[in-house]
């Protein structure tokens, strides 16, 4: 990493409102994530991730009301002068009924309600809250926004074009070694001539040049490309649609040496040259 100072982001606001879901976006998006942190801590925080991962390092916490008096400190000042860090409050509201609802979907106690109602919390939330609202870089209303609309506001101030990219890793793998437990698609090979059985091929794996144009000359091996990877980018649009950032693509074959090691090979370079993110593991390669 670089030498330029990474940002400081303050995720407050009311609860309920989507504060664990904008920390989550911002995980996804790189950012060093703290929940329920003491402002008054913040800048020992930062300080840490300085030390161990450097001053670019872009960082996030989530305060709020279960802070208590603590609290204060957040509205009365900003870390640009103890941490070094260009810094943003970005606070999450919504009207009292969306609160309400979402608080007796999950069932959940206000912090502050004590023996009243809900409302009573909210109110009170309120109170203390006001002036920090004031002073808020970003306010976002998530009023009527589900999980991914709010992702996509989160990703859009705040992730870079990089960041905002599907992360993609195809991994191919021997299903006599079982399927990989994370994969989102899973695309059998062994319908594939199997190198194994070609004497000057067997020592070889999908990665040597002999064995990928063995594999991909085979009758069937372009056409299947050639269909599945329409699917993949139609799928990875979705993903990003959703809010998804992650995909999985388990490519298999028996061993996990030749037919698997070569199509994933293949379908992470289409993959790249169609604009994603990818990366290519081989889970079993080496184990025969």
């Amino acid at each position: 990493m670089g030498d330029q100072p990474g940002e400081l982001v303050i995720i407050t606001g009311m609860t309920g409102a989507g504060r664990s879901t904008a920390a989550k976006e911002l995980e996804d998006l790189g950012y060093f994530v703290v929940d329920n942190l003491p402002p008054t801590l913040v800048p020992d925080v930062v300080a840490m991730v300085d030390a161990e991962r450097g001053v670019s390092q872009p960082v996030a916490v989530v305060v709020d009301v279960r802070s208590g008096t603590f609290f204060e400190d957040l509205a009365s000042q900003r870390y640009e002068g103890s941490t070094g860090r260009p810094t943003t409050i970005v606070y999450l509201e919504a009207t009292d009924d969306e609160l309400v609802r979402r608080q007796e979907a999950v069932r959940r106690p206000h912090p502050l309600q004590g023996a009243g109602r809900l409302l009573d919390g909210l109110e009170r939330e309120r109170v203390v809250l006001r002036k920090l609202r004031g002073r808020a870089d970003l306010l976002i209303d998530t009023t009527g926004l589900n999980v991914h609309q709010l992702t996509h506001r989160i990703a859009s101030h705040f992730g870079s074009v990089e960041a905002r990219k599907l992360k993609v890793t195809v991994i191919s793998f021997g299903f006599k070694y079982g399927i990989p437990v994370d994969a989102d698609f899973v695309a059998d090979m062994r319908f594939l001539p199997n190198p194994h059985w070609v004497p000057e091929l067997r020592p070889h794996t999908g990665r040597d040049a002999d064995v990928a144009e063995y594999v991909r000359s085979q009758p069937g091996a372009e056409p299947f490309l050639d269909a599945y990877l329409p699917v993949l980018q139609l799928v990875a649009d979705g993903f990003l649609n959703e809010g998804k950032r992650f995909m999985t693509v388990a490519v298999g074959c028996t061993g996990g040496k030749h037919r698997s090691v070569a199509m994933a090979e293949e379908i992470a370079r289409r993959l790249a040259d169609a604009g994603l993110d990818v990366r290519s593991v081989h889970r079993d390669l080496g184990r025969e």
